[in-house]
């Protein structure tokens, strides 16, 4: 069965967006079936590939609330091994429309049942809140990478999303794992982005991934095209980066030998 990764954090601009679809891409790249799953009402994934969201027909929304089947909505993307959930912006009022709905906080969960035994790996896009679609993001995980931007108030919220999940693992997801927290937006050249660095791997030691995410015009650019970083450069320091990413994940999966690592 494939794992299910989710990437949250309530704070926004720290990266969750271009992590989710470029550390797919990578996997993706790698031969690994990999499905990203847009949970953000903003839908910054699906636009991220290339998507109008305005023209989604079926999305998560419907899923999740409506019972389609995922299979009903998933686009097959032209990047292979790679295919996406879409989301829309009704996912805004998927909240309320759930809450008096039975074991709302696993409508998602319920809606990947089938979908594990087709992808290697399922990426979650976490929106940038801690609210019910967040939460069933959360349940439906295997685990959860936090990005961290390497800026001033770099760890303001973290301490809250932590005990959210920690709450999720002892009342809803008890299997849920930390796969780690990731550095994002590191400028080597500022002397802030170092004491962040610093600080936070003092502090959560071997959470932190060893791959640090820079700051990187391709990064910035890609979404415009419609196409991960690694489709549009595939030399780009953006690009090994979450390559590197990818492969350390699979790495600490049992899934890629040691010497593979860049």
């Amino acid at each position: 069965m494939g794992k299910v990764i989710a990437i949250a954090n309530q704070k926004g601009g720290v990266g969750k967006t271009t992590t989710t679809i470029n550390l797919a891409a990578s996997l993706a790249a790698l031969e690994f079936r990999t499905l990203i799953v847009d949970a953000d009402p903003q839908a910054n994934s699906t636009s991220g590939l290339g998507y109008n969201p305005k023209e989604i027909e079926n999305s998560i929304y419907e899923c999740m609330v409506e019972g389609f089947s995922p299979r009903d909505a998933i686009i097959q993307t032209d990047f292979p091994n790679l295919d996406l959930l879409p989301s829309h912006i009704d996912l805004v009022g998927a909240e309320i429309e759930m809450i008096n709905l039975k074991n709302r906080e696993d409508r998602m969960k319920e809606a990947m049942v089938d979908l594990k035994n087709d992808y290697d790996f399922v990426i979650i896009d976490c929106s940038p809140s801690l609210g019910l679609i967040t939460i069933n993001s959360l349940t439906a995980a295997d685990s959860v990478i936090i990005p961290v931007q390497c800026e001033y108030f770099a760890l303001e919220g973290l301490g809250k999303l932590l005990n959210t999940i920690k709450i999720i693992q002892s009342r809803l997801n008890t299997h849920l794992a930390i796969e780690g927290i990731l550095l994002t937006m590191y400028d080597l050249r500022v002397r802030l982005s170092n004491q962040v660095v610093s600080e936070v791997t003092a502090h959560f030691q071997q959470m932190v991934f060893n791959t640090i995410i820079p700051r990187n015009i391709r990064l910035s650019e890609s979404p415009s095209f419609g196409l991960p970083v690694i489709a549009q450069d595939a030399d780009s320091k953006g690009a090994i980066s979450y390559l590197n990413l990818a492969r350390e994940i699979l790495t600490k999966n049992g899934m890629l030998p040691q010497d593979q690592m860049v």
